[in-house]
């Protein structure tokens, strides 16, 4: 006790640096396990939502979502335990994280796993383990991913304002994660309104739903000409980087799917004339939207193409092929609902068929990368 209350300032220097490097030999591998990790689990449970409700349904496609969906559920599992030994042996990475910009916003991809995982917990997990339990757990992740979504929403365009160094001409696609969560509540909590009592709680889910699409529409409205101005100004975007333009999709494709979803609940949860309305609205809202998002992709597409044509590697930003993908597809699931119009089933098969083959490139590399132990290590 003597010798630390006499301590030199060099003593308390190198007594704090013995400490930190204790501390980061405390289970090694988690210290550089960061948020992005999320987009895993979401790519995964987007297999299962997605083909859960494709227009045209195989046979065996059924148990292979649920497979899936079992997957996500334990892939989600594992990372929640990881990341809280992350933040509890490495908090001082964990903060550092939330305060560098490139990787603060993937705080957003939590809340979106929780959400997918719950959601297909409810479409085909109920398959599993019954429609109570199946209820139960989607009322449970709904709930906290929508609260972790909505705090990110504020809380990382609050980080990006006042404590990180952005500069000018540094927009990323990743920017639109944080924001993007409350849609993915808005276009999951339809599935639990049929579960809850008719009247003002059904009213309430249906209109708080439709809230959250405010406000990830409009956030979004004001973050994505900045994406697409900084490719105009500033040229593509670097190699590694350039599947995250796919991120745009998730926005377009995961609010046409609220519009239908909430369109679906709307006759029995609000009066007329709005019920009609709503179901208007989402096509109407939805066509120009998904016609846009076809034109990102293609824009997209060619230019991780040119990407990979210059050497473009395996990195984790190729999860970015899955989860916005498979929005389009539900999008598409939805219009093709509404309209009955063949094309856009068609389209919603083909989208779906290209999420597989992204999500089986994304997985194996991701597994060989975890085997060989180099996307758990430090960067260079």
């Amino acid at each position: 006790m003597a010798t630390t209350a006499h301590s030199t300032p060099l003593t308390r220097i190198a007594e704090e640096q013995q400490v930190q490097l204790e501390t980061q030999r405390r289970l090694p591998a988690l210290r550089h396990l960061g948020p992005n990790w999320y987009a895993s689990v979401m790519g995964t449970a987007i297999i299962a939502n997605a083909g859960a409700s494709l227009p045209y349904q195989f046979p065996g496609l059924r148990v292979a979502c649920q497979v899936m969906w079992a997957l996500s559920f334990a892939a989600l599992a594992v990372l929640l335990v990881a990341r809280a030994g992350h933040w509890i042996h490495h908090r001082d990475q964990a903060r550092a994280h939330l305060l560098d910009p490139a990787v603060a916003p993937f705080y957003g991809c939590l809340s979106m796993a929780l959400l997918a995982v719950g959601g297909g917990t409810l479409i085909v997990g109920k398959d599993l383990i019954g429609q109570s339990a199946a209820v139960a757990v989607d009322t449970v992740l709904f709930t906290a991913g929508t609260l972790i979504g909505l705090v990110a929403a504020v809380a990382v365009p609050y980080l990006m304002v006042a404590r990180h160094k952005v500069e000018a001409g540094s927009a990323s696609p990743v920017w639109l994660l944080p924001i993007v969560a409350p849609m993915v509540s808005a276009a999951l909590g339809p599935l639990l309104i049929p579960h809850l009592p008719a009247g003002q709680a059904r009213e309430a889910m249906l209109l708080g739903c439709y809230a959250m699409f405010g406000i990830s529409l409009l956030a979004t409205l004001v973050m994505l000409p900045l994406v697409f101005g900084r490719l105009i100004v500033s040229g593509p975007l670097p190699l590694a980087l350039t599947p995250t333009l796919f991120l745009a999709l998730g926005p377009l494709g995961q609010s046409t799917t609220a519009v239908n979803q909430l369109a679906d609940q709307a006759g029995s949860s609000i009066s007329a004339p709005y019920a009609d309305g709503l179901s208007a609205f989402a096509v109407i809202y939805g066509v120009p939207v998904m016609g846009f998002a076809l034109m990102w992709l293609a824009l997209a597409a060619a230019l991780v193409v040119r990407a990979a044509r210059r050497g473009m590697g395996f990195a984790m930003t190729w999860w970015a092929f899955t989860f916005p993908v498979g929005t389009c597809v539900t999008g598409f699931e939805g219009l093709a609902r509404h309209t009955g119009l063949d094309a856009l089933s068609w389209l919603a098969t083909a989208l779906y068929a290209f999420l597989v083959l992204a999500w089986l490139a994304a997985a194996a590399h991701t597994l060989r990368g975890l085997v060989s132990g180099k996307l758990l290590a430090g960067p260079r």
